[in-house]
């Protein structure tokens, strides 16, 4: 895939600031969530649905997230036009969501 079909990512790096200081997930963990962020430049679209009712947000559960009874969730904005991809959350939720 060149670069120029690459997706825009904001507010990623926040939201995972804000969930590593409030949750206190191990390194393990954390490597996974880094690592499905990341492949957001890619696809955004990948594994993730729908909110009805909220133009363009989207949420989905990082998968292999599940550890001590939750499961890592994130939600974002995807903007076709500029193809930017703008984080709203990522944080744990109780099993099964």
């Amino acid at each position: 895939m060149s670069d120029a079909a690459l997706w825009s990512l904001k507010g990623f790096t926040d939201h995972l600031d804000i969930w590593i200081k409030t949750e206190s997930p191990d390194q393990d963990l954390i490597n996974l969530v880094t690592a499905w962020v990341l492949s957001r430049f890619e696809d955004p679209y990948q594994g993730v649905r729908r909110e009805p009712g909220f133009d363009n947000l989207w949420w989905g559960q990082v998968p292999l997230s599940l550890h001590d009874g939750t499961v890592v969730v994130c939600s974002y904005v995807i903007e076709e036009r500029t193809r930017t991809v703008t984080c709203k959350s990522i944080s744990a939720l109780s099993w099964p969501i």
